[in-house]
């Protein structure tokens, strides 16, 4: 064997066993790291409890009867006084006529509209129009959007109507207008000896859903019930009328009343407002008034709170288990082994004097140096502290700037630190 083979390989092997040993003392260092951080982040502490209880409106059941029957309002929606909320038809042909007769309509607004505006637009400007129409339209119908597709196709129509009567090769407009009129009207005649319709006699809410509570729950009995009543209405399916439509609430003013613990009712006052979370048929926080807390029955009592707002949005609520929220603390989340309780000295603002105090602080990497940042504890979790940046009245901004912050690097190990100590 050659002596310069044996040397490359003493030296190959010499260099294998180095990578090792750095290897190792990587692994090691890693797994021995004196100065671990975890970030700090915003965290929120609520004080709330958790009730079940009912929505509670002042409510009209609609009635009507047909064979099919096409409710007009959308849910939620606020309706007049006179309004039609419901149209009855007698069977699938008065359907049908009653579908024909709003295309019709449809159908005379757009000649009518292209007659009156074709002399007002360009050669140009009537072939553009035609054309991003069309563009809109193929676009929706090839992104699979069709939530817009009924009124893209009506302007494309009437693009098409402005192009013809310009160029004047789409017959008479003026007699298919009147063709279309004529048609609409013998359809009206037929549709008023087939169909029906249900009107309302004063403005309100329109729902679509009937639930049978309406004449079980309302605002006059509430200061009635007990915490028995409500325990007795869970579970029960209430009858509904099969002529029910839908319903009109007639007032703006909507209640959840609930039964609750004595202990959680006297933190609550007659008169003041207490946040209202609802979370799962319907998302969103209401301010809701406390409008009286009952006498106790058997350590519980009935609870009821009032608001004017997000009435449409909450009409197809009615047994819902909602938060209250007492009070609600943000701050700085940071793990128990992170914070420190240190001495030091400060001096009294009013006698001058220097004492020694305690102070409660979290050390945070910066760079390759440790950083101190006092801080004020709120309240503690399990394996956490949520805190906030201590920073004195007097403190300039470049102080303040330093305080703790979200998104700080925290230094979790309770090995000897202190302020500007390098930990890397």
């Amino acid at each position: 064997m050659k002596q310069g083979t044996v040397v490359y390989k003493i030296v190959i092997f010499l260099i294998f066993v180095a990578i090792l040993f750095y290897m190792a003392g990587a692994a090691w260092r890693g797994l021995r790291d004196p100065y671990p951080t975890v970030q700090g982040y915003s965290y929120a502490v609520e004080d709330m409890v958790e009730v079940t209880g009912y929505l509670v409106r002042e409510e009209q059941v609609l009635t009507g009867t047909g064979g099919i029957v096409r409710l007009l309002p959308a849910e939620g929606e606020k309706v007049a006084a006179g309004a039609v909320v419901a149209q009855l038809y007698a069977d699938e042909l008065a359907l049908e006529r009653s579908d024909r007769l709003e295309s019709l309509e449809a159908e005379v607004a757009q000649l009518s509209s292209a007659v009156a505006a074709a002399g007002e637009l360009t050669q140009g400007e009537s072939s553009q129009r035609v054309l991003d129409a069309l563009v809109s339209l193929r676009s929706s119908v090839e992104g699979g959007d069709f939530t817009r597709l009924e009124s893209q196709v009506s302007s494309f129509k009437s693009a098409v109507y402005q192009q013809a009567q310009r160029y004047g090769d789409a017959g008479d407009l003026a007699g298919a207008i009147a063709a279309a009129q004529t048609e609409a009207e013998l359809l009206r005649s037929q549709i008023a000896q087939n169909a029906g319709q249900v009107s309302v006699s004063e403005s309100g809410v329109f729902s679509g859903q009937v639930d049978g509570y309406e004449s079980v729950l309302t605002p006059g009995m509430l200061e009635s019930l007990t915490p028995g009543d409500l325990d007795a209405l869970e579970g029960h399916m209430l009858p509904v009328s099969d002529q029910a439509l839908g319903k009109l609430i007639t007032d703006a003013t909507w209640y959840f009343v609930c039964p609750m613990t004595e202990a959680d009712a006297n933190r609550l006052v007659e008169g003041r407002t207490v946040v209202v979370r609802f979370s799962r048929d319907w998302a969103g926080e209401v301010e809701m008034t406390v409008e009286r807390i009952g006498p106790p029955e058997n350590g519980r009592v009935a609870v009821i709170l009032s608001s004017h707002r997000f009435l449409s949005d909450t009409t197809l609520l009615r047994r819902q288990t909602v938060e209250l929220l007492f009070s609600q603390r943000t701050g700085i989340r940071v793990p128990t082994e992170a914070l420190r309780v240190e001495k030091e000295l400060q001096t009294d603002p009013d006698t001058g004097e220097e004492k020694e105090v305690s102070v409660s602080c979290v050390y945070v990497q910066v760079g390759v140096f440790a950083e101190r940042k006092p801080v004020t504890i709120l309240s503690q979790g399990e394996d956490y502290y949520m805190v906030e940046p201590l920073v004195p009245k007097d403190a300039s901004a470049s102080v303040a700037k330093k305080a703790l912050r979200p998104g700080d690097q925290i230094i979790i190990a309770r090995e000897e630190i202190w302020d500007g100590k390098v930990i890397e």
